[in-house]
């Protein structure tokens, strides 16, 4: 056992009942007093009730059942708030869920998802991170999530590009990890629908996006879009090696922007893109699976589910933070890294408290997520999946061309967009592209 951790009851008792037979074989009062402060130390009881204790006949090791069980505090108009709060945060675990419960209750109340009265209201405020998680281990989800993958190539102008990782205690919003997800199903062959992802180390800020194909064309279209819906400014680009990612074309475009810092991760070092790695799963896998996807319609179509989930994962989902990292000895031997987490807030919020949105434009996004219902984006963002998934794929021999899949509209209200002007100029190409 570790030397932190405390005894459980029946422990303690065990324990007291082979001091017991010591203190009963004690032959003078100074060597019974010795023999209870021991005792005293290690329970932390008074010593009067441990001396009532080893003085009784003999010490039960398991609890008296009480007389009259007491009934449950939280009834089930309780347990209904907190199944349809976790449902329109699609079911975050109870630390993250605690914080935000009230807020997200009022806020489905107002749009008529379920009814609230104070009583209800005061134990919401009172109810405790352990009674949520029995609460939402009763809770089956609607929508059961599928499992994780990954990929990386390399490139040969790298040199020049610092590596290593981004701090994880980073405090300034701007500095961001990139990944790119492939959805190619079995095979990797041909051209098919890759997502971009982006995470801010220091507020979870999430920015996603659909490309058809690896190309120049359609990586500098989407970091375009990006730029451009993002409410805050970049101050650094921290993807891993893949050439998508490091060609002459994209350094040049990220050259462009001199306030923006290139780095990359080590090679073989999976865990200098950790936050954006973990997310892969969570905001991509866990939601459109490994199916392939591969065409025009399906990139379109992918972008608008993007447009929804930028929303409500930024705006609703809420996050945790490490604060601080503690260096504690292992049970086994050697020390392990304990992790001491802040309150969930969702980016937003650590977004509003680091104080670099304008003014205006936090204000239009918090006016937008009080005017958004959760639980309807949730099922919105769901039915567009399972149309995404009737969508035919790619007819081999038959061409599909990307150019159709540039300068898509960003659906979300124009004064919340950024100050980057898209430009999207008619390319020059023979014919379609075949995929």
């Amino acid at each position: 056992m570790h030397p932190e951790d405390k005894m459980t009851f029946s422990e303690i008792r065990k324990y007291l009942r082979l001091m017991q037979k010591r203190y009963k074989l004690a032959s003078n009062r100074r060597e019974r007093s010795k023999l209870l402060n021991e005792m005293q130390a290690i329970t932390g009881f008074h010593r009067k009730y441990l001396i009532r204790l080893v003085n009784s006949p003999t010490i039960n090791i398991t609890r008296k059942p009480r007389a009259k069980e007491r009934g449950p505090k939280y009834n089930s108009e309780v347990r209904y708030v907190v199944a349809i709060a976790a449902k329109a945060l699609d079911y975050p675990s109870a630390e993250r869920l605690k914080p935000q419960l009230v807020p997200v209750a009022k806020l489905l109340a107002s749009h008529n998802e379920l009814s609230l009265n104070q009583e209800v209201l005061d134990k919401l405020y009172q109810i405790s991170i352990s009674t949520l998680k029995r609460i939402l281990a009763t809770i089956s989800r609607d929508k059961p999530r599928p499992p994780s993958k990954r990929a990386s190539p390399k490139s040969s102008l790298l040199k020049d590009i610092p590596a290593g990782s981004i701090p994880w205690d980073v405090k300034e919003p701007g500095h961001f990890e990139v990944d790119l997800v492939h959805h190619c199903g079995p095979t990797a062959s041909g051209e098919y629908i890759c997502t971009i992802q982006m995470v801010d180390v220091a507020t979870g800020w999430v920015e996603l996006w659909a490309v058809l194909g690896r190309g120049y064309k359609v990586m500098q279209d989407a970091f375009l879009h990006i730029l451009h819906r993002l409410p805050f400014p970049i101050r650094e680009i921290h993807p891993d090696n893949g050439s998508e990612f490091f060609n002459h074309h994209l350094l040049r475009f990220w050259k462009s922007f001199p306030d923006v810092r290139l780095s990359r991760s080590r090679p073989y070092r999976k865990n200098d893109n950790r936050f954006v790695e973990q997310r892969n799963h969570f905001l991509v896998r866990s939601y459109i699976g490994y199916d392939r996807l591969d065409t025009v319609a399906q990139t379109i179509l992918l972008n608008t589910i993007y447009q929804k989930m930028w929303i409500y994962h930024n705006l609703f989902l809420p996050v945790m933070r490490t604060v601080e990292k503690v260096v504690v000895p292992s049970p086994s031997g050697g020390y392990k890294v304990k992790r001491v987490y802040d309150q969930a807030q969702t980016p937003l919020q650590r977004l509003e408290k680091s104080g670099v949105v304008n003014p205006q434009r936090l204000e239009l996004l918090k006016r937008l997520r009080d005017q958004t219902n959760p639980l309807r984006l949730r099922e919105e963002i769901y039915e567009l999946i399972e149309e995404l998934y009737s969508l035919p794929n790619a007819t081999p021999g038959v061409s599909e061309d990307v150019y159709e899949t540039l300068g898509l509209p960003i659906d979300l209200p124009a004064g919340l967009l950024g100050s980057v002007t898209l430009s999207f100029e008619p390319q020059p190409h023979q014919g379609n592209i075949i995929i």
